[in-house]
């Protein structure tokens, strides 16, 4: 089962000022189950095991990059404990040993069933086959989001982070907002830095925190997934500057949009900003990869 941490996530400053920029380092958590995604397991796969007369196994959803899926899979390596990932993308059957996230997943000993986009799109109709199919087992939607792991979300904030104005994420399937917003002490301000164009995320995110008391900020950049090579630059710089690294397609796009942000004017004076890290590092490993295919500068860091 997942263990509730002993270590004391740190909280840098990263800029001084008028405005205050803080980043909450959740990415430390857990060197392979990184981030919100600890959290988000740790009340469904917690609550799943102390059911009586299991043979236990987790099933998720994820693309070919998730960090989900690699989340999960670690987890079942490190518990003994089966795991399958239901990927997006049937073409990738053939060769996924060619991507790195779906060749460490099945390294750490996840299986996986590869769906075509359409199928894919219908996760409802997918989860109850498959719990038809596998009925003692767990099954987690894509990215854990899930009301579960809005609870476990809440272990994100602490004593010390009631201390702040602002309080920013990113937002890929909503779950992190959704606990983060229900958590929040009522004097904050929560913003969401959506990275995924979804016109029904702001309606699920309500679904799962049970309010509205938040905002979301397209930073997007180019779409899902997509890495310009502004956020590659920034990431970089990032990097040199302040010796935190970020993954491209969650937390330095957020960093990224923040900073332009403060630069703007959006914080009023004397504001103090946290920014979460959920993590995701994995996820530079297959972005270079890619980068490098189309002959476009990397990400130079070294984890």
């Amino acid at each position: 089962m997942l263990e509730f941490p002993k270590l004391e996530i740190p909280i840098q400053k990263i800029t001084t000022g008028d405005v205050e920029v803080f980043l909450k380092r959740e990415d430390l958590i857990h060197p392979e189950i990184s981030g919100n995604k600890y959290w988000k397991l740790y009340f469904n796969v917690n609550n799943y095991l102390e059911g009586p007369g299991k043979n236990p196994q987790v099933i998720t959803f994820g693309g070919a990059f998730s960090n989900h899926i690699a989340s999960v899979a670690a987890f079942g390596r490190i518990f003994n404990i089966p795991t399958m990932g239901i990927i997006r993308g049937e073409e990738l059957e053939d060769h996924f040993f060619e991507n790195y996230t779906l060749k460490r997943a099945f390294e750490n000993g996840m299986r996986f069933r590869f769906v075509n986009r359409a199928d894919y799109r219908e996760k409802e109709l997918l989860m109850a086959e498959l719990q038809k199919e596998f009925p003692e087992a767990l099954i987690i939607p894509e990215g854990g989001s899930n009301l579960q792991a809005v609870e476990g979300v809440k272990f994100m904030l602490t004593e010390q982070t009631k201390d702040f104005d602002y309080l920013c994420t990113a937002v890929g399937t909503g779950g992190s907002i959704a606990g983060i917003s229900r958590y929040a002490v009522e004097k904050q301000n929560v913003i969401g830095f959506t990275v995924v164009k979804d016109n029904g995320l702001k309606q699920k995110i309500t679904e799962l925190n049970g309010n509205s008391n938040f905002n979301l900020v397209d930073a997007d950049f180019g779409g899902y997934g997509k890495i310009s090579d502004d956020v590659v630059r920034f990431i970089n710089n990032f990097w040199q500057e302040y010796n935190i690294p970020l993954d491209p397609v969650y937390t330095g796009k957020m960093m990224m949009r923040l900073f332009q942000m403060k630069e703007e004017g959006y914080f009023p004076k004397g504001s103090k900003v946290m920014a979460f890290h959920t993590g995701g590092l994995q996820g530079i490993e297959g972005a270079n990869q890619l980068l490098k295919n189309k002959n476009r500068n990397t990400i130079d860091i070294r984890l």
